[in-house]
């Protein structure tokens, strides 16, 4: 027995012993290595400890500027409130620093030939982090928003199509169908008020945007893909609370806690969700009983129809579609949402440009009883182009690669703070902090032909945008009519993620 205990000892402290040297090489030596290689080219930032990395100097930057938050009417400001740490290491360090969460290291690059650069290299190269594919495969499976290499240029094959331009444009009348009804239960808001309330729009424009994308792409609506969008929203907010442990959290997801549980059962309901819903397609387009709806489900149909031969989804096809279903749910609904409502905001915030936006959908709206491209084309006032504010995107160096003179070693993490990279002062002016939905489109394009602004006309592969502010707006004095036309111009398919 004596013996037995000996060799449980023995073997106990040898594995110990070993989580520990495994731990300190994920930690710390792998993430060493890193530095050294960047140090050695001049690349310097903030000393990271043990564990944590730079969090809890984050934390103290974060605190310290509480106190101190711009109180200006620039709406830009929220850079200085998600980002203050990136601002202050940005003067101390450069546009191009490292910083490091604890078990990942980040460069984070605000240099315009080094962003240039990174479009040059192929998503097996430089692809979507592995640490976000694993923490966030319950909301996104293996889905084009996370997926690499082959699987990522097979889902695009599949999916880009669906998003030309002939496809958005028979998308316009579906959008106006989904606008009339926010708009008459904003209208009788008001009525009931005697012509004053407040709209706290959020919950209103993330219900819109997700009848939207039901109505376009799945040939349904809101009220019946209504499950499939609370329980999406319900798992990103628990996967998100996984974020304090940050690339632990890929780990974290293994233990028997409540809240793994909770993921577990969400991505089970889910999943069965979307297979009803695309057996429903699959009975209905057998039985041809589709009219109306088949105009505008060909999203689902490729869906389906790809799931079937994909040469390198390592899972059965019922995953593919359930993942990239996910995929489209979570990047028409959530980000389309946000950017409606913080085009609302500036609107708010900016009155002139809500009369003079008012004055033109009037003018290019007279006469017309339908919306179509051709009246959309007539405005030169262009809403989403000063709202399309993304926040970060952020990937893995899956090999050696070179960006911008800079050799970057295998396993690091490229962080491009876009947001930042829009209102920068020398590469497109002094005007650029400024809200001027006016801007010409040869106006932006003469401005990035410059050759050390060129790298800045944002090609992103995956959007991860933030919403500044609290997300809320008084009611503006546009009448219903006129919102229509806004919130259709603001509702934009995000296609950043085929390119």
């Amino acid at each position: 027995m004596e013996k037995l205990l000996e060799i449980v000892v023995v073997v106990s402290t040898i594995l110990l012993g070993l989580a520990l040297v495994y731990l300190y090489e994920v930690l710390w030596l792998r993430l060493e290595k890193i530095r050294k290689k960047l140090r050695r080219q001049g690349i310097n930032g903030p000393k990271p400890t043990l564990l944590y990395g730079n969090t809890q100097e984050m934390k103290r930057i974060r605190q310290e500027l509480k106190c101190v938050q711009r109180q200006d009417k620039d709406m830009n400001g929220y850079i200085s409130t998600i980002f203050p740490h990136f601002l202050l290491w940005r003067k101390t360090y450069g546009p191009v620093f490292l910083y490091s969460t604890g078990v990942l290291e980040i460069l984070h690059v605000a240099q315009p030939e080094m962003v240039k650069d990174m479009g040059h290299w192929t998503p097996s190269e430089l692809g979507k982090p592995q640490h976000i594919m694993k923490s966030r495969k319950p909301l996104f499976g293996l889905g084009i928003l996370i997926a690499n290499g082959d699987l990522w240029a097979y889902e695009k094959k599949i999916l880009a199509p669906q998003f030309f331009v002939e496809k958005i444009k028979g998308m316009i009348g579906l959008i106006v169908d989904a606008t009339v009804p926010l708009l008459q239960s904003w209208e009788n808001m008001l009525n009931s008020t005697g012509g004053s309330q407040k709209i706290y729009v959020d919950g209103y424009l993330r219900n819109f945007s997700a009848d939207v994308i039901a109505r376009a792409c799945f040939g349904s609506n809101f009220i019946e893909g209504k499950d499939i969008f609370c329980k999406l929203r319900q798992l990103q907010k628990l996967i998100s609370q996984q974020d304090t442990f940050v690339g632990l959290s890929a780990l974290w997801k293994y233990l028997p806690t409540k809240r793994n549980w909770e993921i577990q059962m969400l991505d089970q309901e889910v999943r069965l969700l979307i297979l009803d819903l695309s057996r429903e397609h699959r009975s209905k387009s057998r039985s041809n009983a589709v009219t109306h709806m088949s105009t505008y489900d060909n999203l689902l149909h490729a869906i389906v129809d790809g799931a079937n031969q994909c040469p390198s989804y390592s899972s059965a096809p019922e995953d593919f579609i359930v993942d990239n279903c996910k995929n489209i749910y979570f990047a028409g609904h959530e980000t389309t949402a946000v950017t409606a409502t913080w085009c609302l905001m500036l609107l708010a915030a900016h009155p002139d440009w809500q009369e003079r936006a008012r004055a033109e959908a009037l003018e290019v709206c007279c006469g017309q009883t339908v919306l179509d491209i051709d009246v959309l084309r007539q405005l030169k006032i262009r809403l989403s182009g000063c709202t399309l504010r993304a926040s970060l995107i952020m990937r893995e160096a899956l090999t050696d690669i070179r960006l911008g003179g800079v050799d970057v070693p295998y396993g690091t993490i490229i962080q491009v703070a876009i947001s930042m990279l829009h209102l920068d002062l020398e590469a497109w002016g002094p005007d650029a902090n400024e809200f001027r939905p006016d801007r010409s489109r040869m106006e932006l394009l003469r401005r990035a032909s410059r050759p050390h602004v060129h790298a800045v006309r944002i090609r992103t592969k995956t959007v991860h945008r933030a919403k500044p502010g609290n997300g809320r707006a008084e009611g503006s004095s546009c009448t219903p009519a006129e919102q229509v036309l806004i919130l259709i111009v603001t509702w934009v398919p995000t296609l950043s993620v085929f390119r």
